[in-house]
């Protein structure tokens, strides 16, 4: 995928789409860790599509310089703009994802983590997709 040939909105928009493919079927491989770290990386790519249209943007409730391109203060804004209900614990889900990205994880219970995403990506207005509308996956990715 040519993320900067689809632009800053369809380009996020079609990565968050393929991470959460993609993310799902590491949890069924038993690739815990690296599912996490996919659907860590789907959630950014989702806040960033939806920060990405102007006419989304100027309703947020954005205070000074904040960086929107810090997952945290994305999450915090869309969340203090009642985008996001803020039920999701996005500080447990970024420390889980450090733990992640340095330790694999095969006998954690990722059940809690796929909801409360996905939950964002339906708040968000990500999911539900067709995975029909998604290109088809590369069997040599990971």
């Amino acid at each position: 995928m040519n993320e900067d040939a689809l632009g800053p909105v369809q380009g996020p928009l079609q990565r968050a789409m393929l991470h959460i493919r993609g993310g799902k079927r590491r949890f069924r491989q038993g690739k815990i860790s690296a599912g996490i770290v996919t659907y860590y990386d789907a959630l950014s790519s989702a806040m960033q599509w939806y920060l990405a249209l102007p006419a989304r943007r100027s309703k947020l409730a954005v205070r000074g310089d904040e960086d929107l391109l810090s997952d945290r203060t994305a999450y915090a804004v869309l969340v203090r703009s009642g985008v996001l209900d803020g039920r999701f614990d996005f500080a447990a889900f970024d420390k889980l994802t450090e733990h992640a990205l340095l330790n694999e994880m095969p006998g954690y219970d990722y059940r809690t983590v796929l909801e409360g995403v996905e939950a964002v990506m339906e708040q968000l207005g990500v999911m539900p997709f067709d995975e029909a509308d998604l290109p088809p996956e590369d069997p040599k990715t990971f």
